[in-house]
């Protein structure tokens, strides 16, 4: 299964890819004008009235014995899409696995088990208000759908372009953090003038010690 989804995202299969991507978009955008259940069945009635056409053309060729009887669709019916007992339980346990450890963590940011991942969970959720107010999560899937299909094919096609930069950006970052490093470094070697603040005694008089010496 995460095979076929590597290859469908990048682009191994142009003509599949080209399919769902279309799709999973002209779905998405539909959403904004009409409900899902809406959008669901007028996805199923496009598909059966193609689907029917054919269906009764072969029809019609079989009784006029131009057609052996043969199914157009007959591959799809044939095809198992059914899940074995075997990758049933391993599906099952990894959406376990995954519900619990989005639980955990969201538990343990919630009750500030470390102060600087809940600072960070707090700033996180503060920009989503904004995202929140500027757009939908409608508007956020379809993004997020065309920036899976379409990161990856950019990559391939400037890969030599896109390495520079992130070294680039890589090295100039290393280098204010070792600029950083060394100038607080520099600070804390400096010691505190104390000695130089605190005031000289001034000498006994004279006059003290010969009054003892008699």
């Amino acid at each position: 299964m995460a095979s076929k989804v590597v290859d469908l995202v990048y682009w191994r299969n142009m003509r599949k890819t080209a399919v769902v991507f279309t799709g999973l978009v002209i779905c998405l955008a539909s959403l904004f004008q009409l409900s899902a259940i809406t959008v669901l069945s007028y996805l199923c009635l496009g598909i059966m009235c193609v689907t029917f056409q054919l269906r009764l053309y072969y029809k019609l060729l079989e009784l006029l014995g131009w057609n052996p009887g043969v199914h157009p669709f007959q591959s799809h019916l044939e095809h198992d899409g059914t899940l074995t007992s075997k990758e049933t339980v391993m599906l099952v346990e990894e959406t376990v696995l995954l519900i619990a450890f989005a639980i955990t963590e969201i538990k343990r940011l919630l009750f500030i088990e470390s102060v600087v991942d809940s600072i960070k969970f707090v700033v996180l959720l503060y920009m989503l208000t904004y995202v929140g107010v500027l757009t939908s999560g409608l508007t956020l899937v379809l993004t997020a759908v065309i920036a899976i299909f379409s990161i990856p094919l950019l990559y391939k096609k400037w890969r030599i372009r896109i390495r520079r930069i992130v070294r680039a950006i890589k090295a100039f970052v290393k280098k204010i953090k070792n600029m950083c490093l060394s100038l607080y470094a520099s600070v804390k070697r400096t010691p505190a003038p104390e000695a130089a603040s605190r005031p000289v005694p001034a000498a006994a008089p004279a006059t003290k010690q010969t009054a003892k010496s008699k």
